[in-house]
């Protein structure tokens, strides 16, 4: 492994100095964030005082990873043309995140002096179980993430650069893990804003490298007279639409309810930082991934066969048809994007572990005690998932569509109900926990299920059980809730 390492090294030394630039950039990041840091607040949501601009960037590249730079991309490889509804359904999505969501959720929680999203669940419903129960669902959800991200990454590194992909694994679990733990929030936010604007650079070279090599623009129609070809220009010919719709619903259904989106929105300054950042991260989304979702059906041409794993169509487009230092900063671009995700995961499942797991049963502790002890959840987490990794139980975007699935059919009702109609309870977020992740794990039993995406089964079971506890038990609604409804229905 160690000669691997030093051939690699030798042969791609413009990529290493990239890395080495940018690991400087997240060190700077860092070091400002932790002088930053005053208070709890400041190390979990960035003290509630960040600008538009900057959350926007965030909110798109900390989705954004290699989940969607390696798994999206490629998937129209094999799912061809209808793959890209994956675009007007994010913009769709992210401008209901930054509508529904954004303003309401900002002033709650500041109300409520609530840092994660099921302290949030807590306050809200006033409910010490449906807190822990949220807590534990964070981080089951946010590991089957994580782990897409370490695989695509270690893809990555693996093909392009010859690193053997555990190596790859133990480098990437180190520097994120730093960075992370001791800039908190602020740096988070600080090295997403940038990668934004790095990360639209690489969608335009991507683009434009993959269709040159493709031939051109017009080479659809090549494409489409490949054999097999024909049937990736209809709806059911590269994948079954029941799947197509599951996985763009549950993929992009996490802007308005995975918690490390949704810290973003615990971050805003005021209003005007609400409507800037609506503005920044929908047009981000909306042109990048118009120009991602393509490149999988353009590489058709480039490679018509011999690639079974659709995860491996962009590492196999970056050693094959571009130039040295293209590929090399498309790479940089893409392992940065992988680190903009993976530090806002990490973050949030390490709050949530010390914030809604530890001190509810260590309340005496103090916040510099939180704050060392949520980093020292960072390095745990961080590890455990590098280790999972090494031996993923899935592909990309199967584990990506499946965290998901877990955040829409448990939260969407707890979140957009709980801000948006005063009936509720702890007893209501329970259920629609319960019958929600019955559903994700018990519908492909079900006669016929094949037609229907286990998610919108599991989401509609969900808010119908959270309506009907909600409505058969005491609301939970305390004084500082009522006030905050009647606040937003006035204004």
């Amino acid at each position: 492994m160690i000669h691997a390492v030093l051939a690699s090294l030798k042969e791609y030394w413009l990529v290493h100095v990239l890395l080495l630039a940018y690991t400087v950039m997240l060190a700077h990041h860092a070091w400002t964030g932790n002088r930053s840091t005053k208070n709890l607040a400041d190390y979990y949501v960035g003290g509630r005082t960040m600008g538009g601009i900057a959350l926007g960037l965030s909110f798109f590249a900390t989705y954004s990873s290699t989940n969607s730079f390696v798994g999206f991309s490629g998937q129209s490889y094999t799912w061809g043309l209808p793959w890209l509804l994956f675009v007007p359904t994010a913009v769709v999505f992210c401008v209901f995140a930054w509508t529904a969501v954004a303003p309401r959720l900002r002033t709650f929680t500041e109300a409520m002096g609530s840092l994660t999203i099921p302290d949030f669940i807590g306050f809200r419903f006033g409910s010490t179980p449906a807190r822990v129960a949220a807590a534990f669902i964070v981080l089951i959800a946010s590991l089957f993430y994580m782990t897409a991200v370490f695989k695509g990454i270690g893809n990555l590194l693996q093909i392009f650069m010859n690193i053997p992909y555990p190596i790859a694994i133990v480098i990437v679990f180190f520097v994120v893990m730093a960075y992370t733990a001791v800039g908190g929030f602020i740096s988070v936010v600080k090295t997403d804003a940038v990668q934004g604007g790095v990360m639209m650079i690489a969608a335009v070279l991507m683009f434009a490298g993959t269709v040159r090599a493709a031939g051109g623009l017009g080479a659809l129609s090549d494409i489409r007279a490949q054999p097999g070809g024909e049937a990736l220009f209809h709806f059911g010919g590269g994948v079954e639409v029941p799947v197509l719709l599951g996985v763009l619903f549950s993929g992009l259904v996490k802007f308005a309810v995975e918690p490390r989106q949704l810290s973003r929105f615990f971050a805003l300054r005021d209003r005007n930082a609400i409507r800037t950042g609506l503005w920044v991260s929908t047009l981000t989304f909306g042109g990048v991934y118009l120009l991602l979702i393509p490149i999988g059906i353009y590489a058709r041409k480039v490679f018509p066969t011999g690639i079974e794993d659709t995860d491996l169509v962009v590492p196999t487009l970056l050693t094959e048809t571009f130039s040295q230092g293209t590929g090399a900063f498309l790479l940089v671009a893409m392992v940065a994007a992988a680190m903009s995700s993976l530090d806002s995961v990490l973050l949030v499942t390490a709050s949530t572990a010390e914030r809604d797991l530890i001190s509810v049963m260590r309340p005496d502790r103090s916040e510099g005690q939180s704050i060392r002890w949520t980093k020292a959840w960072v390095v745990l987490f961080a590890a455990i998932t590098a280790i999972v990794a090494l031996d993923p139980p899935g592909g990309i975007v199967t584990l990506t569509a499946f965290s998901g699935s877990l955040y829409g059919a448990c939260f969407f009702p707890a979140i957009l109900l709980g801000l948006h109609w005063r009936r509720g309870s702890g007893r209501a977020v329970l259920a629609s926990f319960a019958a929600g992740v019955t559903v994700l794990l018990t519908w492909k039993y079900v006669p016929g299920s094949g037609i229907v995406h286990e998610v919108f089964p599991a989401l509609l079971i969900s808010t119908l059980a959270y309506v009907g506890v909600a409505l058969l038990t005491a609301d939970g609604a305390d004084e500082t809730v009522t006030r905050l409804m009647d606040e937003h229905t006035r204004g």
